[in-house]
């Protein structure tokens, strides 16, 4: 590998920020693991994990002048032969890494091997780079949970499944709200009942309240009757989905998620 310029100390906590994340970064084993294989000191193996690996690389860095080490233990950290059964948790790696390391000229591949790339001086060029339907959803403060379900997608610019997933994700969430088993309307007429309501989007103790519960119910009705069940049942060649198409339906989509996320059990 040729000699690599120094990260700055910035760059390099991002990085270790990402790859220590608590919900989808690697575990403390893993990074004592990789810190052994890149055969560099593990200074503080005690401390949290985004610091124990940001020490680590720094002592590295200072010590041999060069900043091949974070090269090094990105190319291992995301081998994508320990991802064969966690799909979603390379592609957030992958994804949140790019924006980072793009400030530095460098990108992960679909392969996770880091190569060179034009340098990248916005943080809104940064995350174009990560996809620009993600940076247009994120412009909108589209909901958590929109990403969740459609990360890999989002990453590949795929429209298509994109929104499959995420109008997907919206029964699930519900599934596991409710406790039911069932699937579209049948799932959302039972769940958004206004006689014997399972989760209640308000108080139900007006008629405008009342009429927003069933709007709410008729709205995932018609989502999924306009747009999970022709999406897939038909071949991506026959159900073109535009980027705006897609922006569009996955607002909506955030929209639901933060009613969601208010609602009262009956």
């Amino acid at each position: 590998m040729q000699r690599i310029e120094l990260f700055n100390s910035q760059k390099l906590k991002a990085a270790c920020r990402v790859l220590g994340d608590t919900e989808r970064g690697l575990t403390a084993s893993e990074i004592g693991y990789l810190i052994q294989d890149c055969k560099i000191e593990d200074v503080t193996p005690t401390m949290t994990k985004w610091k124990r690996l940001f020490n680590a690389l720094g002592e590295a860095q200072n010590k041999y002048q060069v900043g091949n080490h974070l090269i090094m233990f990105i190319n291992r950290a995301l081998d994508p032969v320990g991802y064969a059964r966690d799909k979603e948790k390379f592609e957030w790696r992958r994804s949140e890494l790019n924006i980072v390391l793009s400030f530095s000229g460098f990108t992960v591949r679909e392969d996770g091997k880091v190569s060179k790339t034009r340098k990248e001086t916005t943080l809104k060029g940064a995350r174009e780079r990560a996809g620009a339907l993600r940076a247009k959803l994120e412009d909108r403060g589209a909901h958590e949970e929109v990403f969740n379900y459609c990360r890999a997608e989002l990453v590949d610019e795929n429209y298509f499944h994109a929104v499959l997933e995420a109008v997907k994700g919206i029964a699930e969430r519900i599934r596991n709200m409710s406790s039911l088993t069932t699937d579209g309307a049948d799932l959302f007429n039972t769940t958004f009942s206004v006689k014997q309501p399972v989760l209640k989007i308000n108080a139900l103790n007006t008629d405008t309240e009342i009429s927003e519960q069933k709007g709410f119910s008729n709205m995932l009705v018609g989502l999924f009757g306009a747009v999970r069940n022709p999406v897939a049942h038909a071949p991506k060649t026959s159900w073109l989905m535009s980027e705006q198409d897609a922006l569009d339906i996955l607002s909506t989509v955030s929209f639901i998620h933060r009613k969601l996320d208010n609602v009262i059990k009956g």
